[in-house]
């Protein structure tokens, strides 16, 4: 049915064109448009065709269940996976508690500490050789042994005593937190028992600004993802499907030009992306996960179109080169994914070596994700990000001139 639609417009496009150029070829007042009924000048013939295929394109867009699935819901399902991991900023482990002690103090030292939330007590373990199996095997992060003296009333008159941790060293890290964590804790339970005033000291004060969160850097990712998606996916899959089903080659016997076939996919992916990104970042700033926007939203569309507009030639190149689904799809997978994991769409970068950062800016998707970021959450504007927009045309000079170049009707 899409298909019958678009061939439609065609077909009127055509006979109006025919029209027109009988009209004007014919002889007599008769036959002479009035001033009224002038045709119409070739750049907004030009202009309309482009017009009537980007309306076509939406509608076809919004028909498609599965296209809607995979630009809409797809990218929000990542969303609820990464936005949820998030949010848990607490520490917590799980360890094996063994208390060998009978005394007061240690057992009060062992409720204290099943009731805190930041230990999950495995209750199976009651002996060191289950301890050491459960961790051998990754179960539980550490062990905590409090042996049979700990807790006894010393010459001081105060409880004293050691406690034990016992760990595999596949778990060493998490360790020396939590060996830094009980550290913390008897320290604060020194200082309720000795009221001695320490000499060196610290504190902590607010800067008054907020850094950038992980939801930050997520939601700015999930952006670029939906914009891989629509831009390089969309024309790698329906574009060689229509050259399959001959609807290029019956395009390419009437008056539409390459670059008008060009401009009307890109302004119809300008606003279904639009639309899908407006979806995502709706449930982003929910109370479920208090995204903010702290940037201008205008400049922040118009870097979007722009962003969809460069991607989108990607997809143009490979969709309009490839003759079917079997040439397109390993290319388009080749040139997806490093750009997925090198460009900051599901960590930001600067997790990575220092080496590895200098070659991933240069990837046509890491000026959008960061331009995404600095406008979206930094509060920057356009005239603020010119090193991003400035890779992103020259990318888009690149890749519009290789499509151009490679593209076929069939």
């Amino acid at each position: 049915m899409k298909w019958l639609i678009l061939l439609a417009a065609i077909v009127l496009i055509r006979l109006a064109f025919r029209f027109k150029l009988l009209g004007r070829r014919s002889g007599g007042e008769a036959s002479r448009p009035s001033d009224a009924q002038k045709p119409l000048p070739p750049w907004r013939r030009s202009l309309f065709t482009v017009g009537v295929f980007a309306k076509v394109s939406i509608k076809r867009y919004f028909r498609d269940r599965v296209a809607i699935f995979f630009t809409v819901l797809f990218p929000l399902i990542f969303l609820f996976v990464f936005g949820s991991l998030g949010k848990n900023n607490n520490v917590s482990f799980h360890i094996g508690l063994i208390n060998q002690s009978g005394t007061a103090f240690a057992q009060k030292f062992v409720s204290n500490t099943k009731a805190s939330g930041t230990f999950k007590i495995d209750s199976t373990v009651t002996n060191l050789s289950q301890a050491k199996a459960k961790m051998s095997r990754s179960e539980i992060d550490a062990t905590l042994v409090l042996p049979p003296s700990f807790g006894e009333i010393g010459h001081s008159g105060y409880p004293s005593g050691q406690a034990i941790i016992y760990f595999d060293e596949n778990s060493a890290q998490a360790a020396q937190t939590l060996q830094s964590v009980i550290q913390g804790q008897f320290e604060n339970i020194n200082s309720s028992l000795i009221k001695i005033k320490p000499p060196l000291s610290v504190i902590s004060q607010s800067t008054n600004t907020q850094g950038l969160s992980k939801l930050d850097y997520t939601v700015s990712g999930l952006i670029g993802f939906s914009i891989i998606g629509l831009g390089i996916f969309g024309p790698v899959n329906y574009f060689p499907l229509m050259k399959r089903q001959g609807v290029l080659r019956r395009l390419h016997i009437t008056p539409l030009r390459v670059w008008q076939f060009f401009v009307s996919s890109v302004l119809s992916n300008a606003v279904i992306g639009l639309f899908s990104i407006a979806i995502m970042i709706a449930v982003a700033s929910s109370p479920l996960f208090h995204f903010k926007i702290t940037g201008n939203y205008l400049e922040l569309g118009v870097f979007l179109v722009l962003s969809i507009l460069t991607i989108f030639g990607i997809g143009l190149a490979i969709g309009g080169w490839a003759k079917n689904e079997n040439q397109a799809a390993p290319l388009a997978n080749i040139i997806v994914f490093p750009m997925l994991f090198l460009s900051g769409t599901f960590f930001p970068r600067y997790v990575m070596p220092l080496w590895l950062q200098h070659v991933t800016d240069f990837l046509p998707l890491t000026p959008i994700i960061d331009g995404i970021r600095m406008i979206s959450t930094e509060g920057k504007h356009l005239t603020d990000i010119g090193p991003q927009l400035g890779l992103m045309g020259l990318w888009a000079v690149i890749i519009y001139a290789i499509a151009f170049r490679v593209f076929r009707w069939e």
